[in-house]
């Protein structure tokens, strides 16, 4: 009973999975454990790692399952990290773990194995398994997914700090995917914001917009680009906001006094500009129009 009990627990704070040598330390031998697959439905996930009767193979228990099969030999890396972590990715259908290169550790349906050395501070044990830590997580996923800067954008608001992402960053030179990871971290770093302005400059040139001005005074402030006729203001978020909590407010009360007299705010980030520059042109067109016909 007290065997059952441990058993029990296992599988519960688990999701359902137990390894053979869980399952021998709480008194399921091997042939037992084999009976169960045999006759009581219980499932073989991974090499030496089973499912109970009555669980599904969810998302959770496959990255659970690479977890728990690769032990302290390797950790969960990539999406399915991100994923783990809660940040918004999806499970992708081979799950990534990261071996040291050493590791005679191969791969099985559904895992892929990664080969390379990360340092202690880029590993972290969560819920049970280890997982490459939130920054180095948040760098590698986007640098593979599409929309890369949004997904940074979001990490960076809600899961990472800029000073982490950053040291991971070091941490990792030469790595997969340096040149990307490298202007990811750019369109984050302090100074973003004026890579930002320049390349909101250089889409409303191209798209022939006049009458604007850039770094135009406002009170304390200064308005990123301004449409003065049409009391048109376009401020530029870079990623510097995420590190600076003062220059977050400060851009709050710029953008609440230019209401408050009579001006337009628009606002767009670095993500906006890079990946749907077509609608912040229409977005300022549309603005325009709309001052014009007032």
């Amino acid at each position: 009973m007290v065997a059952n009990r441990a058993l029990l627990a296992v599988l519960a704070r688990q999701d359902g999975l137990i390894t053979a040598v869980q399952a021998a330390d709480c008194g399921l031998a091997e042939r037992a454990l084999q009976r169960r697959v045999q006759d009581e439905g219980w499932r073989r996930v991974a090499p030496r790692v089973f499912l109970a009767a009555g669980h599904r193979v969810t998302d959770r228990a496959r990255v659970r399952a690479a977890g728990l099969w690769a032990g302290d030999r390797g950790v969960i890396s990539g999406s399915a990290a991100a994923w783990w972590h809660g940040m918004p990715a999806v499970v992708p259908a081979w799950i990534e773990v990261t071996v040291p290169r050493r590791r005679g550790l191969r791969g099985y349906p559904g895992v892929r194995v990664r080969r390379r050395d990360l340092s202690a501070a880029d590993t972290v044990l969560g819920s049970g398994i280890w997982c490459t830590a939130a920054p180095l997580t948040a760098l590698e996923t986007a640098v593979a997914l599409p929309d890369g800067s949004a997904f940074l954008d979001r990490a960076l608001q809600k899961h990472v700090r800029f000073e982490a992402l950053y040291q991971a960053y070091c941490r990792n030179l030469g790595g997969r995917g340096g040149a990307s990871v490298t202007a990811l971290l750019i369109g984050a770093a302090d100074r973003a914001d004026f890579a930002a302005e320049r390349l909101l400059i250089s889409l409303m040139r191209d798209s022939g917009l006049s009458g604007w001005e850039s770094g135009r005074p406002f009170e304390r402030w200064t308005i990123d680009i301004a449409f003065p006729e049409a009391k048109l203001a376009i401020e530029v978020d870079g990623w510097a906001w995420h590190v600076d909590v003062d220059r977050f407010r400060t851009d709050r009360q710029k953008g609440n006094a230019l209401v408050r007299a009579g001006w337009q705010v628009l606002r767009f980030t670095w993500h906006d500009l890079t990946n749907r520059p077509a609608h912040v042109i229409a977005e300022i067109r549309a603005a325009l129009l709309a001052a014009a016909t007032a």
